[in-house]
């Protein structure tokens, strides 16, 4: 598949269209019909199970490809009459007909708590202004082709949504993962998508239908004008929840804390509510911040958190995916168009239990799902520190050389070269990196050549050796650092001792000027980090994400 080669279309998301003839055959292992999309003749056949488990095994392998049932999306279909749909947008929860455009906005939950309940009275308000909102943008905006400007306008489709539906919970003191937490959700959605149909019947009878209203599902006897075929969608709110600071979607927190680092400066970022709560009853501290850190953003099993917060402030991974699972159906049942949202699983989950959420998904009415099992592309990077956690690239014993990782040398590297002034003259280091990480080291002697320059060089090349055998960059520094020779340089605790003492010393500065922790050696640049400003990326909402700058790869 073509989602195998993590360096191919890695600027695309993919799902697979499945039909429901596809998934019965899948449930009674039978031969499904392929035709020709040109003629639409049929041209062979394929056992539905073996097809579907290629889809589950590459999801399982990295995330990708997602499953989209497309019978439904074309079962709530507004407009049959204009066309079929046959896509979506990138994050699978906007179906579209060719030529149509998104139009999305979302409310944030988190605002409408009023004395520990939730104000029905003012979200009914900011629904009917939402709605408005959104119509009005159809004719604000400027369209790239006239085709898309006029099949926006004779639809008129917009997309409202949600997001602080996790801090909605929090405030109410309700756990994500809880029946309750469920039918809330249901209530909260069914409660938007019926407020939001009537807003846009009230603009109906001012401005009119959509063009296309005639011959479309809502055209009944004795039907009031609707303004908007669809009304609303689910969308993942990647930027836009950062700049309400607010949670995404309708995902639980993906961590109530994590780690940046900033050269050699660690800086917590902390959940606003959680910070909060902390403070007021007195149990805030760094030392909290950083077991929370370690616990991949969890509050969950810390003593000096109170058990009724660790309740209410679960995070992603705190969840099971079936619990995933049940929010997005509780959201699509009352949702027009899909719902976005990816469910997490851990890194030991296994390739049947992935199968069993897609076919849960499919059980429960979702209109599609992305999945994402933690570390499986070996480009992630880590949003919460875990002393545990290893580099991309295993360390594996350097004797044992039937199972070393052997890394083969591209063409062309990128490098940094560092200049050390040792008691034999400058030594240059140049480290160079792969996708994976540290790759090889090489050093050039200043004139003093001779002796010095060759056992430099014997460095170098033991060091890349190392380093491709998977030993980490922190195992090499520890030997090297600290060996003398008889002509030290410098002064004080960071004199150069030796030529070894210098290589140490430049992979040292490399490290720390490049993002590596130099407890767990997973650096935080270069390794699926936020092309934007090289912060920690999430998966979530079915896209990935950077909450330190507002970077969406949706967007």
């Amino acid at each position: 598949m073509c989602k195998a080669d993590q360096k191919q279309f890695n600027n695309f998301n993919i799902s697979v269209g499945l039909t429901e003839k596809f998934m019965q055959a899948v449930e009674r292992d039978e031969e499904y019909d392929l035709y020709n999309p040109r003629d639409k003749k049929k041209c062979g056949t394929m056992n539905a199970r073996k097809v579907y488990q290629r889809i589950v095994n590459q999801a399982w392998e990295n995330g990708e490809p997602g499953i989209i049932f497309l019978d439904r999306l074309n079962r709530d279909n507004p407009t049959p009459h204009v066309g079929e749909i046959e896509s979506t947008n990138p994050c699978g929860e906007q179906p579209l007909l060719p030529y149509e455009s998104c139009n999305l906005g979302s409310i944030n939950l988190g605002r409408f708590i009023k004395d520990g309940a939730i104000d029905w009275a003012r979200l009914k308000e900011v629904i009917h202004t939402a709605v408005h909102f959104l119509d009005n943008v159809i004719e604000a905006n400027k369209y790239p082709l006239q085709q898309i400007h006029d099949m926006t306008h004779a639809n008129r489709k917009i997309g409202l949504g949600v997001m602080g539906w996790a801090d909605m919970l929090i405030m109410l003191g309700i756990p994500y993962n809880s029946d309750e937490a469920v039918k809330l959700g249901t209530k909260v959605m069914q409660f938007i998508n019926e407020e939001g149909h009537a807003a846009s019947r009230e603009l109906g009878q001012q401005r009119g239908a959509f063009p296309n209203f005639k011959g479309s599902i809502f055209d009944k006897k004795g039907a009031l004008p609707q303004r908007n075929a669809t009304v609303t969608t689910i969308a993942p709110t990647g930027t836009i929840s950062i700049i309400a600071g607010a949670s995404s979607g309708v995902e639980p927190l993906f961590a109530v804390c994590f780690q940046r680092r900033q050269l050699d400066t660690i800086m917590y970022e902390t959940n606003p509510l959680f910070e909060k709560i902390a403070k007021d009853r007195g149990f805030w501290s760094e030392e909290v911040l950083r077991s929370i850190s370690e616990n991949h953003g969890s509050v969950q099993g810390i003593d000096e958190i109170p058990a009724d917060v660790q309740r209410a402030f679960i995070t992603a991974h705190d969840i099971s995916p079936e619990d995933h699972i049940q929010m997005q159906a509780a959201f699509q049942h009352h949702t027009d168009n899909a719902v976005s949202k990816t469910v997490n699983f851990p890194n030991t989950a296994t390739v049947e239990e992935v199968e069993q959420v897609y076919m849960l998904a499919y059980k429960t009415g979702c209109k599609g799902v992305t999945i994402y099992r933690d570390g499986s592309r070996d480009e992630q990077v880590l949003s919460t520190a875990k002393k545990e956690e290893k580099a991309a690239v295993a360390s594996v014993p350097v004797e044992d050389e039937k199972h070393a990782v052997k890394r083969e040398r591209p063409k062309a590297l990128k490098g940094w070269t560092y200049q050390m002034q040792t008691g034999c003259g400058p030594l240059y280091v140049t480290v160079n990196e792969d996708k994976s990480g540290l790759f090889e080291l090489f050093t050039t002697m200043g004139k003093a050549g001779g002796c010095a320059a060759s056992q430099s060089e014997a460095i170098g090349r033991m060091v890349s050796l190392a380093w491709r055998s998977g030993v980490q960059a922190r195992q090499v520094i520890k030997q090297l650092l600290g060996i003398s020779c008889h002509c030290p340089t410098g002064f004080g605790d960071n004199r150069i001792l030796s030529c070894a003492d210098a290589v140490a010393k430049a992979i040292q500065a490399h490290m720390i000027a490049n993002g590596y922790d130099l407890n767990a050696e997973t650096a935080l640049q270069e390794r699926g980090a936020c092309p934007e400003c090289g912060g920690a990326v999430e998966h979530e909402g079915g896209c990935m994400v950077c909450h330190c700058c507002g970077y969406s790869e949706c967007a």
